[in-house]
């Protein structure tokens, strides 16, 4: 499994919806399901983004996927950014990255929840 981070932005459909039902994007981050992906975590933000999602996928496609149907859920422009363990590059530690601790080791249902 890879972690992504989804950086979404709501459209002008997606402020409506937003408005109309202010709990719109929790309920659409716990009622999607995707085999192979889980949230970890999902934020509101300032700034540029509107919001963070923290995934748990085995693989791009299905990460897409993900992306797909809560962008169509919420009215979310996303972009997905596939998250690399800091120092698996580092010459000290030549080993697969997959065998790496990864920087943060969250399970379903303990990141915090906005």
């Amino acid at each position: 499994m890879s972690l992504y981070f989804l950086l979404g932005t709501l459209s002008s459909d997606g402020q409506r919806l937003v408005y109309e039902d202010a709990d719109l994007f929790l309920k659409a981050t716990n009622s999607i399901s995707i085999a192979g992906a889980t949230v970890l975590g999902r934020y509101g933000v300032l700034g540029r983004y509107d919001y963070v999602i923290m995934v748990d996928a085995r693989d791009n496609e299905t990460v897409a996927r993900m992306s797909v149907e809560l962008g169509i859920r919420t009215g979310l422009h996303i972009e997905t950014l596939p998250a690399i363990a800091i120092g698996f590059m580092a010459d000290q530690n030549p080993n697969d990255p997959k065998a790496q601790p990864e920087s943060i080791q969250l399970q379903p249902g303990q990141g915090a929840t906005t």
